[in-house]
């Protein structure tokens, strides 16, 4: 995917969670995000995109200025579709006024700028909507091919350098000696073998033996890996090696959910 059939998937995506929680109960909880009511998710979401479309559109070479012009979502419940259709369009228009390299800060450690936000907002709205979709009784899906992208960023995020140097309790509960998980999407191209070192993990698109491997539809997989599917009851996926490995894994998949 490039940046454009990123963005044009965050506006679809956002459009429907916009039409999901418009005027519904603020106080609502995130089964999937327990720290969390509706508000507080329909928050997050658009002050994301807000955020990112000032750091992109104006080309910000670190983020300080974007997170002191934060903006609360509105109070009133009846206004949150409009303004989540608004920030998502936001951030649509600030990457079609700049090329893939333009220079842009991101946390990565990898200087990715545009590419890494473009992928980042899609992967948070594609996680974020399962979270509506728990929260409100709705029926989730994603096409294949989309999930294993989604997945990618997902992958890549919680094991960059940027995200281990910020995270240093993360960090020293994933690191290894050399225990390799593999995660295979069954329905679309997308195998990764992750290897856990003693100062980082490799990540590698392959397929490949390991000591334990996941197997099964994209969008299953998406949802388990980024906790907001439970492994016992995700009848499409099949496990096969180490279990106490990808528990281990799964259970420090917390980033967002906190």
């Amino acid at each position: 995917m490039d940046t454009s059939a990123y963005l044009n998937s965050v506006v679809e995506q956002t459009n429907t969670v916009a039409d999901w929680v418009n005027d519904r109960k603020a106080t609502t909880p995130v089964p999937t995000c327990p720290k969390w009511t509706l508000a507080d998710l329909v928050d997050h979401v658009g002050s994301t995109h807000r955020m990112v479309a000032m750091l992109v559109g104006e080309r910000m070479t670190e983020p300080s200025e974007a997170f002191a012009r934060y903006v609360p979502a509105p109070t009133d419940s009846a206004q949150w579709g409009a303004w989540l259709t608004g920030t998502a369009a936001e951030a649509k228009q600030a990457f079609e006024a700049v090329t893939d390299d333009t220079p842009v800060w991101d946390p990565s450690g990898a200087a990715a700028g545009v590419p890494f936000w473009s992928r980042r907002l899609f992967g948070e709205i594609s996680v974020h909507r399962a979270d509506a979709a728990a929260a409100l009784g709705k029926r989730y899906e994603l096409a294949p091919e989309l999930a294993v992208a989604a997945i990618e960023d997902w992958l890549d995020t919680m094991t960059s350098r940027g995200y281990w140097e910020n995270k240093p309790d993360f960090a020293a509960a994933m690191r290894g000696e050399g225990q390799t998980l593999h995660f295979h999407a069954t329905d679309a191209p997308g195998e990764w073998l992750a290897r856990r070192e003693p100062d980082r993990i490799v990540m590698e698109r392959t397929h490949g033996k390991a000591d334990v491997a996941l197997r099964g539809p994209a969008a299953e997989l998406l949802l388990v890996l980024s906790r907001r599917g439970s492994l016992d009851t995700a009848t499409g996926l099949e496990v096969h090696g180490d279990q106490a490995l990808l528990h281990q894994w799964i259970g420090q998949m917390d980033w967002v959910a906190e």
